[in-house]
């Protein structure tokens, strides 16, 4: 049981490691180039948050074999949404990266993950802020939508030149007759991204009036 609290702990260390330089550099980079940063931010920070997400799998896994009691399916959703966004629309486009919607992504995914994995830090070693623990559980409430909207309005806005250059679309040589419009796969799952966030958003609001009261009791106690 020590060696998996450490583990996660490490686990959340380098987590927040990676968002909080993130989020210290897109902070700085505006306040020292003003409007002019929000262009490149994909450019000079997009190497790390690429790590960090694909580290953020291993968050599956350790629910899978049973070292973190969150649940899967709110989780998987959040992780697989970031994924395809991050990988599969803004990555492989690269007339998207220096779109606004970029920055605006970056910042709110960094600044519900700083907090995220501060408060994951504490409660391995067994420390409950009550402050903490309710602006974890009520920061992503008005952040998780607008980041969903944000997503979305990448998708959109990555359309035309998904449509323009073909990338990922397969139309099969005769005699098969199968063929993928990525772009029509693309704004299927933008209905999927919607169903998703009202999933993930009840499971936000019965998450916050358990571990709130539960934080509330441990404060009481100490």
């Amino acid at each position: 049981s020590f060696t998996v609290n450490m583990y996660l702990f490490v686990y959340d260390l380098m987590q927040f490691c990676g968002h909080s330089w993130i989020f210290t550099n897109m902070i700085i980079r505006f306040v020292t180039f003003g409007k002019d940063s929000l262009a490149d931010t994909f450019y000079s920070i997009g190497l790390v948050m690429r790590l960090c997400q694909l580290l953020s799998i291993l968050e599956i896994l350790h629910i899978l074999i049973g070292i973190d009691k969150t649940r899967l399916l709110p989780r998987f959703l959040q992780i697989t949404e970031r994924i395809i966004v991050l990988f599969v629309v803004i990555n492989s486009q690269e007339e998207v990266q220096g779109k606004y919607v970029v920055c605006v992504l970056f910042f709110l995914w960094n600044l519900l993950d700083v907090v995220r994995y501060t408060y994951n830090m504490l409660s391995r070693m067994g420390i409950y802020y009550l402050p903490l623990t309710w602006l974890n559980f009520s920061l992503c409430i008005p952040l998780y939508p607008l980041s969903v909207l944000a997503k979305a309005y990448a998708i959109c806005v990555s359309l035309p030149y998904f449509e323009s250059f073909g990338t990922y679309s397969i139309k099969l040589p005769f005699p098969f007759t199968f063929s993928i419009y990525f772009p029509c796969v693309l704004k299927t799952y933008l209905l999927a991204l919607f169903t998703g966030m009202c999933f993930i958003i009840q499971n936000i609001f019965s998450e916050r009036k358990a571990h709130l009261r539960t934080g509330s009791i441990k404060n009481k106690r100490s």
